[in-house]
Formats: structure tokens, C-alpha cells, sequence
């Protein structure tokens, strides 16, 4: 099975990015996932099951503990033929 996880830490800075906000990119991409995709309001990763929720455990572990207050996530099945899910 893959998955797919989108993110969010907050609070947001619109000036710079916290630091709860670069240790959940980094932790993600130093995973070893598949795909990763930062960006200034969420941030996605893909790969496989064991190895995505691995990730999204240490995420939260180590955002919580540099400062975020909240983290939004959503964790997708993808679909076994690679194709978009309808």
C-alpha cells in the first residue's frame, strides 16, 4: 500500500518560516520517501505505507516539541495502478 500525507504546521509567520515549520520539512525530507513537496502553506510526501507513517510520526514528535500548536494532516490511500483516485 501507498500513501499520501499533506501537512500544515501553525501558527504561521508570514515572514519567516518557524521553527516548528523547518523541522517538520526537514523530518519529512530526510525520510526517504518517494516524493516531497515543501511549500510556504503545506507540504506533501508519497510513498510506501510503513515508511510514510513512520514519518509523519517523527514529524509530529519533533514540530510539536520545536513549537507548533497545531498540525493538520490528511493521509490518502493512492491508488494500486498509480493512477489519480476519482
Amino acid at each position: 500500500m501507498r500513501l499520501k500525507v499533506e501537512f500544515t504546521t501553525e501558527p504561521f509567520d508570514l515572514d519567516e518560516a518557524p521553527r516548528h515549520a523547518v523541522v517538520a520539512r526537514e523530518t519529512v525530507q530526510d525520510a526517504g520517501l518517494d516524493a516531497v513537496d515543501v511549500g510556504p502553506f503545506g507540504n506533501t510526501a508519497e510513498g510506501a505505507a510503513d515508511d510514510v507513517l513512520a514519518a509523519v510520526q517523527a514529524m509530529l514528535s519533533r514540530s510539536l516539541a520545536a513549537g507548533a500548536t497545531r498540525v493538520s494532516l490528511q493521509v490518502n490511500v493512492l491508488p494500486a495502478d498509480g493512477g489519480v483516485d476519482a
